[in-house]
């Protein structure tokens, strides 16, 4: 009783406090790492799921809810609308900078799916004239990946501007937000985009690109352990070897 009466006494009781709010953040942060654990066993669960489903083939738009297929292997075919194509910013290939092409696909009943055609480089390529020397006409058939879209950027990321008064357009984008780029375009957009196969041989841009996605758990069960022994040296150690030292000081 004599260390918790000198743990809550005036002269150590602010010392106590930030003791203890100090371990209930490294407590916090030990499950913030195990839900950060959790999240990932599900996504990793739900992308092996879907890359495994057969090749799902879209000509027009498809009844079931494509929301839920990320990276569901897909083959969509129709021709491409340059005149309403966007660009992502910032992207590089091979530590060059540049932009990648994201092109509305039309399919054979009139709605559109966008395909994120690939990286170009940034030299004479900042306005969608510049992006026409890389036009595919006629009727074509990508095969690749469902992905969705942003909403918001990352951490630390440049969110893309609204609108201006009068401007209905905008032509080089931070994230692919979908639900916006579909407000600019005079027809139905799907929910999600596709991500072209990559192809080594590939010698003329637009370069395709896809994630690769890593299967495993990450380090967040051993953050969680660091966290939670952190969380219990401050709460036990503070009592038993500090304190208890004071109290046998006072003694003296």
């Amino acid at each position: 009783m004599t260390v918790l009466r000198l743990m809550f006494s005036r002269k150590w009781i602010l010392t106590t406090l930030l003791v203890i709010v100090g371990s209930a953040v490294c407590a916090r942060l030990g499950i913030w790492q195990l839900d950060r654990l959790a999240q990932r066993r599900t996504f990793n669960a739900q992308y092996l799921a879907a890359s495994a489903l057969p090749v799902l083939a879209i000509t027009s738009s498809p009844q079931d809810d494509l929301s839920q297929m990320a990276y569901r292997p897909v083959e969509v075919s129709g021709s491409y609308d340059f005149d309403h194509q966007v660009a992502l910013r910032n992207q590089y290939h091979e530590n060059q900078q540049g932009y990648f092409l994201l092109t509305p696909l039309i399919l054979s009943d009139g709605t559109a799916i966008l395909v994120e055609r690939g990286w170009i480089p940034v030299g004479g390529n900042g306005t969608p004239a510049g992006w026409r020397q890389y036009d595919q006409p006629g009727t074509v058939t990508v095969s690749g990946i469902l992905r969705l879209g942003e909403t918001q950027a990352e951490i630390g990321g440049v969110p893309d501007p609204t609108l201006k008064p009068g401007q209905t357009h905008l032509d080089v984008w931070n994230i692919v937000n979908v639900a916006r780029i579909a407000q600019q375009v005079p027809y139905k957009l799907l929910p999600v985009f596709v991500q072209p196969n990559p192809e080594p041989a590939r010698t003329q841009p637009p370069y395709p690109y896809q994630p690769e996605i890593e299967i495993d758990e990450g380090p967040h069960f051993g953050y969680a352990l660091q966290w939670f022994a952190f969380a219990g040296l401050l709460f036990f150690g503070y009592p038993l070897f500090y304190l208890g030292k004071q109290a046998q000081m006072e003694k003296k």
